[in-house]
């Protein structure tokens, strides 16, 4: 669900964004289905989802959750961590965030006989609203976090966790700056071995 994180972990290769951004909506042989530089983007993205899972400072964000959002608190934090990506993107990036959200997606359009529709159907949605950009205010946490709630099997209350960001901000955002640097550096490592292993992009 953090998409802003996924896109900036990319670090402009416009293929590997692609994958990148489809880790969660494909399955099967990726050799198959996709050329070498959007097979890379998924493995990077599920490299990425894995050491983010794994990261203490991550696990130690999601206790801080548990009481309220139980199993939920995973997802949350995800999203929470694209809100402080965007919110201080000044901090990681030249370019605004504006300027970075419009090539992010122009680059999933130059490309969309790429993809599978079940992507492209939330991809229009995510142009629509901006939501690179709106990850950033706390309304556009209400709207994602309550967007993805209406998915969920379970009574999850992520209709509410903006409010929770918005209380507890200060906190999370240290765990956030704790964990993004090592992110940052897993994934360029990661980036870096995959382009070896495939000779490409």
């Amino acid at each position: 669900m953090n998409f802003l994180a996924h896109a900036y972990l990319s670090f402009d290769h416009p293929k590997v964004l692609l994958g990148n951004f489809i880790g969660d909506f494909v399955r099967g042989n990726l050799e198959e289905q996709f050329e070498p530089g959007i097979v890379i983007g998924i493995k990077l993205h599920r490299a990425i989802d894995d050491f983010t899972d794994s990261h203490p400072m991550v696990k130690e964000a999601q206790e801080l959750l548990k009481p309220h959002y139980k199993r939920y608190s995973l997802v949350i934090t995800d999203v929470y961590f694209d809100y402080f990506l965007s919110k201080y993107w000044k901090d990681y990036d030249d370019r605004s965030i504006e300027k970075f959200a419009d090539e992010v997606y122009s680059t999933i359009e130059k490309n969309d006989h790429l993809l599978p529709q079940n992507f492209m159907y939330l991809f229009h949605y995510m142009k629509k609203d901006n939501w690179l950009v709106a990850y950033g205010t706390i309304e556009g946490m209400k709207a994602s976090l309550t967007g993805i709630s209406k998915h969920t099997k379970f009574d999850s209350k992520m209709e509410t966790a903006h409010l929770f960001l918005k209380e507890n901000e200060a906190k999370l955002k240290t765990y956030f700056d704790a964990f993004f640097p090592d992110l940052v550096k897993f994934a360029k490592g990661k980036l870096d071995e995959l382009l070896k292993d495939y000779d490409s992009v």
